[in-house]
């Protein structure tokens, strides 16, 4: 065991559990009407706690267990069974290497909570983001990172998919399966409502941004040069887009705006995630510098062209930021084209059929979407008996 980075892995999972709580929340939140903010509120927290569960039951052991197989790792670490205090996982602790990765499986299915929120009933959420994460997050976590069949000398040949910290694992899985809920779901009855609290988004941007270097960072799993890299060029991909962004709609607009600003820098941070263990800061500047361009554009795809209500664009820009970053790391010549597109492909049609299984088998347990009364009087009263605003807010 290495002190250095024991040390580091555990500050870096601190980090990555505050992007999701509460730095996901209040970025979600203050994106919903007023009387929607705490339903919001709800569902990320709720995700947190039954993932940390779940996680802890049957996902860890189905990602990084001792299975051959090459499609999931077994059941055979299922509630840790056989960890101790001193097993190890490379250099850290492998209680500390769950921990840390059991964060990453609470923020996936979190991330989805955007496409669906404020029409979406409260025990789909669960039910749905439970099973999601066992049956498609878990298994794709192991075909990649766990020595799975994407992973080197696999399917691919002796370099596999390249995902340094989860553009395929995190970001395309997550921004599937929120587009196949936002289709079957259908749009709000209330699309034009702006945001009730641009103050919040920008203050759960700026945790998420304070978060990713544990995201990134943390994913070298040491104290070392390629932990520093990897923050570096995380931040300037990020600083990178949040400018290009506000750029390009200063240019179509006339004005540039907070909201935007802030989203730019959750492009910015998709985009590099899996390429910020590969790329120097040029190639940061690359990736920042067009995903703030690139995102707001597939925004206006989905929105405009394709009139799909993926209420916070969690497709556009989670989705379609994470996909880039992959194709970049063949663009700069650290991964195969082969590999790359062949993982996004086989990922994609993957987290598809099981997103849409899920979603009608789920449906059958309890309703998809709330009724047209709860949804226009606000789901905060409706569902969880709470407001945190005045009901004509």
């Amino acid at each position: 065991m290495n002190g250095a980075d024991t040390a580091w892995i555990i500050v870096a999972t601190a980090l990555v559990l505050f992007m999701t709580l509460p730095g996901l929340a209040l970025f979600y939140g203050g994106l919903v009407r007023a009387r929607n903010v705490l339903s919001v509120f709800m569902q990320v927290y709720s995700i947190a706690c039954l993932m940390s569960v779940l996680w802890l039951a049957f996902g860890y052991s189905i990602a990084f267990g001792d299975g051959d197989s090459g499609y999931w790792g077994g059941l055979g670490k299922s509630f840790l069974s056989g960890v101790t205090t001193d097993s190890l996982s490379g250099t850290i602790p492998e209680v500390l290497f769950f921990a840390f990765q059991m964060t990453f499986a609470i923020i996936t299915p979190a991330l989805i909570v955007g496409a669906y929120v404020e029409r979406i009933g409260y025990g789909f959420v669960l039910v749905f983001s439970g099973l999601w994460m066992l049956l498609c997050y878990a298994p794709v976590v192991h075909w990649i990172w766990g020595g799975g069949f994407l992973a080197d000398g696999g399917l691919f040949g002796d370099i596999g998919v390249k995902d340094f910290a989860g553009g395929i694992v995190v970001h395309e899985t997550a921004g599937i399966a929120a587009l196949v809920i936002a289709v079957a779901l259908g749009p709000r009855r209330h699309r034009t409502t702006p945001p009730h609290s641009p103050g919040f988004v920008m203050i759960g941007a700026g945790m998420l941004w304070v978060g990713w270097f544990g995201f990134n960072g943390g994913s070298q799993l040491a104290a070392d040069g390629g932990a520093a890299m990897a923050l570096t060029v995380t931040h300037i991909s990020a600083a990178t887009a949040s400018l290009t962004w506000a750029l390009w709609e200063k240019i179509k607009y006339g004005k540039a705006s907070l909201v935007g600003i802030v989203t730019g820098t959750i492009a910015g941070l998709a985009s590099i995630t899996p390429a910020s263990g590969f790329v120097g800061p040029i190639e940061a500047l690359v990736i920042g510098a067009i995903a703030g361009i690139l995102c707001q554009e597939m925004v206006n795809v989905i929105r405009n062209t394709l009139k799909i209500d993926d209420t916070l664009d969690v497709f556009a820009v989670h989705g379609v930021g994470g996909i880039f970053g992959i194709i970049m790391i063949a663009v700069f010549g650290e991964g195969t084209w082969l590999a790359q597109l062949g993982g996004l492909v086989v990922v994609g049609a993957f987290t598809f059929v099981v997103s849409v299984v899920l979603l009608k088998v789920t449906a059958l347990i309890t309703p998809l979407r709330v009724d047209a009364e709860t949804e226009v009087n606000g789901l905060d009263l409706s569902v969880h008996g709470e407001r945190a605003y005045d009901m004509n807010s």
